[in-house]
């Protein structure tokens, strides 16, 4: 791999739904090209949509993030790169173990018994949203509180530490210094290592409840495990569903066509989800690691070697679908990897197709009005770094 061949990845988005300029030159070429990490290193990277479903159903690609190969997007993330990160950064068997612990709660069955709670919530917060009058900032107000409290009753969390913990999931996740990442990475392993405790002293009913009772308990598995799984839960249970939300308010606002087919019918909702995580691509950037050569794509990638899946570009390949640069809620494709692919796949994804379903349809259904309350321009959203979404997103009704 050539380093005169390669582009700088990541990159910040020009336009908070569309991939980066940058890589469309790549969506053109080869589906697995060079890229260049922050320290220099050179990665495979891969756009193709055949080539990137090949690849996360292959054993031979890991996912252990404590192997030294295994690539880093920032610098800041460098300082925690070698601690363990239980489902999503493990092979199997233990990520399978893992997962079939947690798969009960996350059913399609056990999802579709949330969604009262869910309609409540979502009622709840727009209640108070209103009563408040606009202008108001939909981040705060709406679309980050709706998955949190969602995901601390599913956990039995207290949300009444809710400031606590989606400042800390704000700064693992984007800095801005490595030692800050580092201090909110151990601030939220101390949280749950002392709520754990709490629990087993006096137990509740939430899924935390139940694997201290059925694993923690019985010896499954061990108290730190149970600590980096909950860190896990926690932070991809509320920070994804929540940019989610409001870019996707976002985006529909700039598309008010597809906004009216989708306000037209209910019965559209499902596909519209789709087509919007498929065309927002919010976790854009999946990173993996060769444990033996692959042929792919055209290209051999050797063992040791740093694999990065932009998730942005595969889901807009001109192979797999239709003009794809084009918001289409109708569309049917449902073979996007928004969600990742594979063992891998997102646990929650369950859960966070019905927080957006819900939260979207009642939101433009209260508010028929919603409307930005500054330029489009104006507002600003998230670095290339991290996960894509709004900081703030000023609303009017």
């Amino acid at each position: 791999m050539a380093e005169t061949e390669t582009i700088p990845f990541p990159q910040d988005r020009t336009c908070p739904y569309h991939p980066p300029t940058g890589y469309r030159t790549e969506r053109q070429g080869q589906p697995v090209t060079p890229a260049r990490l922050f320290d220099g290193r050179t990665v495979w990277l891969v756009t193709g949509h055949a080539e990137a479903r090949a690849l996360l159903v292959d054993p031979r690609l890991s996912a252990d993030r404590e192997n030294p190969a295994f690539p880093v997007f920032t610098e800041r993330l460098a300082s925690i790169a070698s601690r363990r990160v239980e489902l999503l950064g493990v092979d199997d068997p233990e990520h399978n173990t893992q997962r079939r612990m947690l798969i009960p709660s996350f059913t399609v069955k056990r999802t579709a018994a949330l969604r009262p709670r869910i309609q409540e919530t979502v009622d709840r917060q727009l209640d108070l949203m209103i009563e408040q009058g606009p202008p108001t900032d939909l981040v705060s107000a709406f679309a980050l509180p709706v998955p949190s409290i969602v995901i601390c009753a599913l956990l039995g969390v207290p949300y009444a530490d809710h400031e606590f913990f989606e400042s800390k999931s704000r700064t693992l996740l984007r800095g801005p210094s490595a030692e800050d990442v580092e201090a909110a990475r151990d601030a939220l392993d101390d949280y749950f290592r002392t709520l754990i405790e709490r629990k087993r002293a006096d137990p509740g009913e939430g899924l935390l409840d139940e694997l201290i009772a059925l694993q923690l308990d019985t010896g499954a598995v061990d108290h730190e495990e149970l600590i980096r799984l909950a860190v896990i839960l926690l932070v991809a249970g509320h920070e994804t569903t929540a940019n989610m939300i409001s870019l996707g308010t976002f985006t529909l606002l700039q598309h008010p066509d597809q906004l009216a087919l989708m306000r037209a019918s209910a019965d559209l909702m499902p596909s519209a989800v789709e087509e919007l995580l498929r065309f927002l691509s919010i976790a854009d950037g999946m990173s993996r690691v060769a444990t033996e050569d692959i042929e792919v794509g055209g290209v051999t990638i050797r063992s040791g070697d740093g694999v990065v899946l932009s998730t942005s570009v595969i889901n807009r390949d001109e192979a797999a679908y239709p003009s794809p640069d084009e918001l289409n809620l109708g569309r049917t494709s449902r073979n996007h990897v928004a969600f990742g692919f594979g063992i891998h796949q997102c646990l929650g994804q369950n859960l966070a197709r019905a927080e957006m379903e819900i939260a979207l349809r009642t939101l433009f259904d209260r508010l028929p009005g919603l409307r930005l309350a500054v330029p489009a321009d104006a507002i600003p959203f998230k670095p290339g770094d991290t996960i894509q979404g709004m900081v703030e997103l000023p609303v009017a009704w």
